[in-house]
């Protein structure tokens, strides 16, 4: 098998690269593992698929671990998804534990990662071989399954539903792809945007400009001056770690494992839902839970097992459907874009040289990254003292650059990172939300290429609804999608008014 050639000590340098740096990224507040993959993603122009995947790789197990950092010293959360990190790490950091809080969320992690890398080694493949049997009815109703869940799980369903469909809709704009069977017309842009927007917007640019640029603008509306020694606490020498701690979490560690590889395979929901989600269960079944949020290992674990197993989940509707299950997996379609691959049903198939590197290199990543945070964690500490004024100019030149040079030089795509990066930045303050715009933007021309050879193959909308069990399967999840939305959102209201009255 030629895979084995593929393990060279630079396929494996990438990957262990690619987790200190996104370690680093992680553990300084206001940036995340997604942005991290974003900025440096043209860095995999000039390296082979295998590589610039164990590259970005890395980078994601990094990003999403060195959010414990922030979390547990200055209880601020280095990522979304490192939220619930805060509310046992930052007691116990307090307390002159935090080498304790913070190893015990770096063996944690390893667990919840290594376990979702076995649940998508066992599971991708089955669900992709069974994904080829789709027709394009099915596939439409996959991506608007994916759609509604989006919407769904937003923290506002009307606000989740448009920031979608505007995705879908800037998606479209250019030339109907000729290629995969439109008629070539030009549509919703004016006859001057047409030398620019021929093709469209180029999705490279708009993933930087949402994920890279967006966050540096909103950081620097904060004001660059550190707030990091506010709260502040330092590690003390002399701290005692004993995996005894581990003793009866067992349990803990596998639901939360599990659910975040779950949460991770519904698209757009992001490790915070994993994250709160797994809490809350502990919570909840705990003999301790009034000492849950003092100080307790138990919610740490919970925490950082579930963030962490998202990695491996959110690869598994990438890889088997060509739906990213989160907005870093998102941008990792840019790295099979660069290298001219869709995935697809037919990916680990036709690539399986690619798919056991990615395996290889998500397994090593989540090693390194143990390896590297639990020895080194005094030093990695020091991260979240980094001046953002010397940073932040660093990191806007490598966006600029990479979005020059994705395209062989087009400026347009430099105006596009503008544009997107302003775009991100305003999302939040106008109520879009940004996953389920990308996830749109991504989603949009398959989707309208499938509902259009629907309707040319079978020449009625009936056939959406009575085509194939498979198909009524769907709709039953939409539907469902749709009023389990509805009900959380109206116990949500009710709990705001009571705690208002």
């Amino acid at each position: 098998m030629e895979f084995f050639s593929l393990l060279s000590p630079e396929f494996f340098l990438l990957a262990g690269l690619g987790c200190l740096v996104g370690i680093i990224f992680g553990a300084i507040p206001g940036m995340t593992a997604t942005m991290a993959v974003a900025v440096c993603l043209p860095l995999t122009y000039t390296l082979d698929l295998q590589e610039g995947l164990a590259l970005l790789l890395g980078l994601y197990v990094g990003g999403i671990s060195g959010g414990m950092v922030p979390a547990v010293l200055l209880n601020i959360p280095g990522t979304p998804s490192s939220i619930t990190t805060t509310f046992d790490g930052h007691p116990m950091a307090q307390k002159g534990e935090a080498e304790r809080a913070l190893k015990v969320c770096i063996v944690a992690s390893l667990f919840g990662g290594l376990g979702s890398a076995v649940v998508l080694f066992l599971f991708a493949p089955v669900l992709a071989d069974f994904a080829i049997k789709f027709s394009y009815i099915e596939k439409f109703l996959i991506i608007f399954f994916a759609l509604t869940v989006i919407a769904s799980l937003s923290k506002n369903i009307l606000a989740g539903i448009f920031s979608g469909l505007l995705g879908v809709l800037i998606s479209l704009i250019g030339a109907y792809d000729t290629i995969r069977g439109g008629n070539g017309e030009y549509r919703l842009m004016a006859d001057f945007m047409v030398p620019y927007l021929e093709t469209g917007f180029s999705l490279l640019p708009v993933l930087i400009g949402l994920f890279g640029l967006a966050a540096i603008f909103e950081e620097a509306e904060k004001g660059l001056k550190s707030d990091t020694e506010n709260g502040r606490v330092k590690l003390k020498r002399g701290e005692h770690f004993s995996f005894s701690v581990f003793k009866g979490q067992l349990t803990n560690l596998l639901r939360s494992t599990g659910i975040g590889t779950f949460v991770g395979m519904l698209p757009g929901i992001g490790g915070s839902a994993a994250s709160v989600l797994a809490y809350s269960q502990q919570k909840n079944l705990s003999k301790n839970a009034s000492q849950m949020g003092k100080g307790a290992p138990e919610g740490l674990v919970a925490s950082e097992s579930a963030n962490n197993a998202l990695t491996g989940g959110a690869l598994i509707p990438l890889l088997s459907l060509g739906i990213p299950g989160d907005s870093t997996t998102a941008v990792l379609i840019g790295a099979f874009t660069l290298q001219g691959l869709q995935v697809g049903p037919l990916f680990i198939g036709e690539h399986l040289d690619t798919w056991y590197a990615m395996m290889t290199a998500l397994v090593f990543a989540n090693l390194v990254m143990f390896a590297v945070m639990f020895f080194a964690i005094r030093h990695i500490a020091k991260v979240v003292m980094v001046p953002k004024h010397i940073l932040y100019p660093i990191i806007i030149m490598m966006c600029v650059v990479g979005a020059y040079a994705i395209n062989y030089g087009i400026m347009f795509d430099v105006w596009t990172l503008l544009i997107f990066g302003l775009l991100g930045w305003l999302a939040s303050k106008i109520g879009i939300e940004v996953a389920p715009l990308v996830i749109g933007f991504i989603l949009g021309p398959s989707a309208e290429i499938y509902f259009v050879k629907s309707l040319e193959s079978y020449g009625t909308y009936s056939i959406f609804f009575t085509k194939s069990p498979i198909a009524i399967f769907l709709w039953v999840l939409i539907i469902a999608s749709i009023i389990f939305s509805i009900m959380m959102h109206r116990k949500k209201r009710h709990q705001s008014e009571l705690e208002a009255n």
